[in-house]
């Protein structure tokens, strides 16, 4: 597998997009976001890239065009006044603006910020703003060789971490020191230090380190553990309490690597976990093996979901899956690489069938207020005859030694 992003693959990319631009109707697309600017650029520097049906792209910079021009696969040109945004487009593309024409142009509306987007219908105003964030996720959820090697280096430098922090958990550590230790050893291989999420108002940090009652705590984050976090202020992740003997420790950790991003989860215990955490934790299992048996192209993803929604209501703990009460979420994985939350998810609507290089974070989990969080998870790369696991983490139970 290549780990050097080409300007080739980056062709391919706007290829992709612009063949889903004419069967969606769109003339062209306005790309605004970071992560798609880099997707389809090869650069992230703040400006708009202009991808047109048919023809050459341009990207248009605010800063640093320096390094955008250094960086950038595409011609790469100042933006200039942003007022006159509309007459640049139309003199750099007059045929798709000739003859008085309103061209139908696609942007990223699901990121896009209210008063951008107004300022840009001011500045365009010879132009039709479209969604087009359905066609442009669409376009990045298929994974070339590069993406695929750069998620399973950080499935590499994740595996590492966590040996590392497993060897040192003791009785008495708080949920935060377990978290250093992690990122500590991942920022040392090359983390990037964070993990990119599309959802508005959705942040994450590099995971989530929590044990007992505090893994429980519901969360705004869009998951089925929040954890307690270090205040009101970051209310997810990791908090200052102490770890226990007895209790389920939820290690729920990613890694970014070049902007890919591994995620999986695995669940460790100082001593033993007690009967109806321990059977749910093997029901997580019996899914996730249960899911790999479907997983292969062709298998929509909302059946995947329903299939481990019976599944957990077979072992009768439909009520604890993916969370609890009015706090369960309602998938079982999701689209994972630039970003955290990518397409597809596993979960009803989502009917499309999988496609030969999606990748997907798998995480059948079960919360039990006041007392914890189990379960496992795994990032798969579909392949032409089933899957790749991608996860380097041995898939275990993690019974740590009492110490004296």
């Amino acid at each position: 597998m290549s780990d050097i992003l080409t300007n080739e693959e980056l062709a391919q990319r706007r290829a992709k997009l612009q063949r889903l631009m004419t069967a969606g109707g769109f003339d062209a697309c306005l790309i605004t976001q970071n992560v798609g600017l880099y997707y389809w650029s090869g650069s992230m520097q703040t400006g708009y890239l202009f991808i047109p049906a048919a023809g050459e792209a341009t990207y248009y910079v605010r800063r640093s065009l320096s390094r955008a021009i250094r960086e950038s696969a595409v011609k790469t040109v100042p933006l200039g006044s942003f007022r006159n945004f509309g007459a640049t487009l139309a003199a750099d593309y007059p045929e798709l603006f000739k003859d008085d024409r309103r061209p139908a142009i696609g942007a990223d509306l699901d990121v896009l910020p209210a008063q951008l987007y107004l300022r840009l219908q001011d500045s365009v105003p010879n132009a039709t703003l479209r969604d087009a964030s359905g066609i442009m996720r669409q376009a990045r959820s298929v994974k070339s060789a590069y993406e695929i090697a750069r998620i399973e280096e950080a499935a590499s430098v994740a595996a590492n971490a966590l040996d590392v922090a497993l060897s040192r958990i003791r009785t008495g550590m708080t949920e935060l020191e377990i978290m250093t230790i992690l990122e500590s050893e991942m920022r040392d291989r090359g983390h990037i230090g964070l993990m990119r999420m599309r959802g508005y108002n959705q942040e994450i940090m590099t995971g989530m380190v929590a044990a007992g009652e505090a893994a429980a705590e519901p969360s705004y984050f869009d998951g089925p553990a929040g954890g307690r976090g270090l205040t009101p202020a970051a209310p997810q992740s990791a908090s200052r309490r102490p770890i226990q003997a007895g209790e389920p420790i939820l290690l729920d950790i990613g890694c970014c690597i070049d902007g890919y991003t591994i995620d999986q989860t695995r669940t460790a215990v100082i001593g033993e976990l007690d009967e109806e955490l321990g059977r749910a934790y093997d029901v997580s299992v019996q899914i996730l093996r249960h899911t790999e048996s479907l997983l292969r192209p062709g298998v929509s993803p909302e059946s995947l979901y329903a299939e481990a929604l019976r599944l957990a209501n077979e072992a009768g703990l439909a009520a604890h899956f993916m969370g609890f009460g009015a706090d369960q979420v309602r998938f079982l994985g999701h689209g994972i690489g630039l970003e955290i939350d990518e397409w597809p998810v596993l979960a009803r609507g989502f009917a499309e069938p999988l496609e030969t290089g999606v990748v997907l974070a798998i995480e059948p989990k079960f919360t039990f207020p006041g007392r914890g969080v189990v379960g496992i998870e795994n990032t798969y790369a579909i392949t032409a005859d089933g899957f790749q696991t991608l996860t380097r983490s041995p898939e275990k139970l993690y019974r740590l030694p009492l110490q004296p």
